[in-house]
């Protein structure tokens, strides 16, 4: 009888050591998974979080400003959003990941941002990174409001190259033309913190 005590008693220890070390296992693969996770990863999985409906994120910039946006579509490096200012006036933008220096989130917004991603095919545009954005705008002659680290300049994109771009600063709201062009400035992209449309 006394054996049999024993016995039972080393299987529940055996079985207790087990279980521990499979919860300390799954501990481990979670911090390795949260470990790979980019800012993009979590700000995707929150906007997938949000099935479609608007949502309100707070960005502070790497300039201390802090901006309210409803982010729309997510590339390699750059997002883009609705602008929600001061007065409530709603104005698409596009900013750089490397722009923002936190966000601001609730708790609820936390935890989905570790949720696993499904899957699914990936869209195209979170391959393309902010010089094809870029160069796409140039090709439209946008005239554009740039925020370059502390000055915000108003013109319209002549070109894009790998590691900057050149403006060709106007009057806001102007078309660019050459006689109207009050200078040009070559703008190292890691300045950029956002782009008015």
């Amino acid at each position: 009888m006394r054996w049999d005590n024993l016995f039972d008693d080393l299987e529940s220890q055996l079985e207790h050591e087990l279980a521990a070390e499979e919860v300390d296992l799954k501990g481990e693969e979670e911090r390795l998974r949260i470990g790979r996770l980019a800012l993009r990863d979590r700000l995707l999985a929150i906007h997938d979080a949000s099935g479609g409906d608007p949502y309100l994120l707070r960005l502070v910039l790497t300039d201390g400003r802090t901006i309210a946006v409803r982010p729309r579509s997510f590339g390699k490096d750059w997002l883009t959003a609705e602008l929600v200012d001061d007065a409530r006036q709603q104005t698409q933008c596009v900013i750089p990941l490397w722009a923002v220096a936190s966000i601001v989130v609730d708790r609820a917004q936390v935890d989905q941002s570790l949720i696993e991603p499904v899957g699914g095919t990936p869209v195209l545009s979170g391959r393309l990174s902010l010089t094809f954005v870029l160069r796409d705008l140039a090709r439209r002659r946008c005239s554009l409001e740039l925020q370059v680290g502390a000055a915000v300049i108003h013109g319209t994109i002549d070109r894009v190259g790998r590691d900057h771009f050149d403006v060709a600063v106007h009057e806001p709201g102007s078309a660019r033309r050459e006689r109207d062009v009050l200078q040009y400035r070559l703008v190292p992209l890691h300045q950029l913190l956002l782009v008015r449309l």
